[in-house]
């Protein structure tokens, strides 16, 4: 009992410390808020609404009544970043630099504003040094990942792999894709230089980078090719399978040609018709169909885009359809059925397309690296439509 009313004793004075301290609370808030411009307040009310060029303005007037106050310097310098006025943010961030009071910590944070002002305005050499400034500070990651940005801007692959694994050794995710494309770009340029030995020693490196790196396998293949390996060539080739069903249908034609070469196109047929069944592509379906032609007749090839428009319905098939319809069509149809494969035709040249799954920029022909958004292997194996009737 006697528990119970000190407990109720102890309310009041607990509800008077809560009153007090709350009390020291908004004073020192009124106090701090009266202390601050009040252009600061009118440019955070135009941020607010959308106003960055009255915001600009009102964050300009208060630099100049107090020139000291580093906080609205990098809000003026990010917002005139922003707006593309590259050279008023440079000039800001500058400024801030050649303050000799600005402490350790901002002066740093100035540096990589400034790096990102020069990034933005496409001062590369400009960036990269400063960028290089930071690697060993606070800001380290961002400028890891800013020097990797501008390598690849400058293809300049050979310091990108070192870039972005050491993004990956200090724990900003993982970076093994693009690694393996930096290797897989070396090879492309050694095999246009003639060198297969140097490319397959590249390769080597990507697919221990990356193992499932299809475009690696693909390129071995090539590299085997040019030295006359085809059976090497094509027994890399196939490996597709293994990484990515999908994606055969980039390697479709290789294969055909492959096999054509060592005089057994039919075995290459049944291959990639094996492949249709698994995974149906409209890119593999174009292989297949002329290949199907060249050995089994019109007939055959008839059959065969039946069958996959029955299981794929697509306007790309249709026109395949037409196609093989026009080889053997009668005199008296042949000129009205040539008018509806022309109308068929042109609509699918605008379904024909590859599209970022990041970006939705979409392109005829396939990218490894999204020429929008640069980022790697965001393209599917498919074209749109054929994405849609899967969806």
């Amino acid at each position: 009992m006697e528990f119970e009313i000190w407990w109720l004793l102890g309310i009041p004075v607990f509800f008077a410390l809560g009153w007090i301290a709350a009390r020291v609370d908004i004073k020192q808030l009124v106090s701090e808020s009266r202390s601050l411009p009040r252009g600061y307040f009118k440019g955070l009310n135009f941020l607010l609404n959308e106003q960055p060029d009255k915001a600009i303005d009102a964050f300009i007037e208060i630099v100049k009544l107090d020139p000291e106050t580093a906080e609205m310097h990098f809000a003026l310098g990010n917002l005139f970043r922003r707006r593309g006025e590259t050279e008023r943010a440079i000039r800001v961030h500058q400024n801030l630099l050649s303050r000799p009071d600005l402490p350790i910590d901002q002066q740093v944070h100035a540096q990589y504003e400034l790096g990102m002002d020069y990034l933005k305005a496409g001062l590369l050499d400009r960036a990269e040094e400063t960028f290089n400034l930071l690697v060993d500070t606070q800001y380290g990651v961002q400028a890891r990942r800013a020097l990797l940005e501008i390598f690849q801007r400058e293809k300049e692959w050979r310091r990108a792999i070192p870039a972005a694994e050491g993004l990956q050794e200090s724990g900003a995710g993982a970076h093994h894709k693009e690694i393996a494309q930096f290797y897989c770009e070396l090879a492309q340029d050694a095999m246009v230089h003639m060198q297969p030995d140097e490319a397959k020693a590249l390769l080597d490196k990507a697919l221990l980078a990356d193992r499932k790196s299809v475009r690696a396998t693909i390129l071995y293949g090539d590299a085997l090719l040019a030295q006359d390996d085809v059976e090497g060539a094509l027994k890399t080739w196939r490996r597709v399978e293994q990484q990515s069903v999908p994606h055969v249908a980039l390697v479709a034609g290789r294969l055909m040609d492959g096999y054509r070469k060592v005089g057994r196109p039919q075995e290459g047929v049944n291959l990639l018709r094996s492949y249709l069944a698994e995974a149906s592509s409209i890119d593999l379906i174009e292989v297949v169909f002329k290949a199907v032609i060249e050995l089994n007749g019109v007939d055959a090839a008839k059959q065969l885009v039946v069958e996959e428009l029955r299981r794929n319905p697509t306007l790309l098939g249709l026109d395949k359809l037409l196609e093989a319809r026009l080889m053997d069509a009668p005199a008296n149809v042949w000129e009205e059925l040539s008018m509806v494969k022309n109308l068929v035709h042109g609509y699918t040249q605008k379904l024909a397309r590859y599209q970022c799954s990041h970006c939705g920029f979409k392109a005829r022909q396939y990218y490894w690296q999204c020429p929008g958004c640069s980022r790697w292997e965001t393209y599917p194996p498919r074209r749109t439509e054929e994405l849609n009737v899967m969806n």
